[in-house]
């Protein structure tokens, strides 16, 4: 029986995804600090409000309101006994919305890093991980889940025991990696080996991809790196691009970005070109970014494969080490094409 998300891909050329959680939940009042995931019980109103939001933009697709949802994130704030409850919460209060929209909407059970570093170097095993995943993703799936996406993680030992964790319940799974340094992730993980990771440890994975990073540009980029990747594999995963909304901006004490809904929309076509899928927004993408991104895709007419010059024209700049990896080059590091160096904006909790 296929999958609801196989499904879609099989009858759609793309899937429109959301936008951030936390620039929409800071607009309603969630203050720097606090813990998202608490509003699915504290303030279920608020973040049906903000799911509804994004459906009434036209996304596809919605992930639940627990990035951070985890036994070790929920910890900072005194919660770690809370998971089931508050991830239960943030699918069930989803999957309500979804099924009274007036087309197919799915619901994706978001799963964020544990934001702790695994041994030798830190003191997490991947056995504890893995424990921690398969107790945030089962009570996703319980509270309604139609997938599990796997976001913005660094390392391999993590991916691993995220994995493990997602596949105790079934459901189809969706990866993506954040390249943030220099065509790279924080520990060095290009493109084509976010592809091949995934596909290696899950063969029916059904899409990966790339989340959050520095930009437009670089996530347009590691599409075409990853398109490359996929040209050996005999079962391709769809494609992700999720790209934060421009460049993070630091504007009378607080953190903007400075993407504007037609930045978003071009993004969205020359992502759609060079070979995603599932589309989307991450940090600082709002429903009117989203909305802009719809009626971009809707109107398309699909192009030929943007190249390099096509993608810094037309958003911005594009780092040496992504370029190198298009060229063939894994041995280039450092600067962008314009000679400024580029860096990863998080580790952190991502909140924005």
């Amino acid at each position: 029986m296929t999958d609801a998300l196989s499904q879609m891909l099989a009858d759609q050329p793309y899937i429109l995804t959301d936008g951030a959680t936390g620039t929409n939940l800071f607009s309603m009042g969630l203050q720097t600090g606090d813990a998202p995931e608490f509003w699915n019980v504290d303030h279920p109103d608020r973040v049906s409000r903000h799911y509804q939001s994004f459906i009434d933009a036209g996304s596809d697709l919605i992930l639940t309101n627990t990035f951070g949802g985890n036994r070790y994130r929920l910890a900072l704030h005194h919660g770690d006994s809370r998971v089931r409850e508050l991830n239960y919460a943030a699918a069930s209060l989803l999957r309500d919305a979804a099924d009274k929209a007036d087309r197919k909407v799915l619901v994706a059970g978001d799963i964020g890093p544990t934001g702790e570093i695994f041994a030798p170097t830190g003191t997490l095993s991947i056995e504890e991980a893995t424990q921690a995943f398969a107790e945030q993703a089962q009570a996703l799936a319980d509270g309604g889940a139609d997938l599990i996406w796997i976001e913005t993680l660094s390392s391999l030992e993590e991916v691993e025991a995220a994995f493990a964790g997602a596949r105790t319940t079934n459901l189809p799974l969706v990866f993506t990696m954040s390249i943030d340094t220099n065509g790279r992730t924080m520990m060095g993980i290009t493109a084509a080996d976010v592809v091949s990771t995934a596909v290696g440890k899950v063969p029916d994975l059904v899409a990966c991809g790339t989340n959050c990073g520095v930009g437009a540009a670089e996530v347009v980029a590691a599409m075409l790196n990853m398109r490359n990747a996929c040209e050996s594999i005999p079962t391709k995963p769809a494609l992700v691009a999720k790209a934060n909304c421009g460049i993070p901006e630091y504007v009378e004490g607080e953190i903007v970005y400075n993407g504007t809904p037609e930045l978003m929309a071009q993004y969205a076509r020359l992502s759609f070109d060079a070979g995603a899928r599932i589309i989307g927004g991450c940090c600082g993408t709002t429903p009117d970014h989203i909305r802009a991104m719809r009626d971009a895709l809707d109107n398309h007419v699909a192009g030929p494969v943007p190249t390099l010059d096509t993608i810094v024209a037309q958003l911005g700049e594009v780092s040496t080490g992504a370029i190198s990896q298009l060229n063939g080059d894994m041995s280039v590091a450092g600067g962008s094409v314009s000679g400024r160096a580029t860096r990863g904006s998080r580790r952190r909790r991502k909140a924005s």
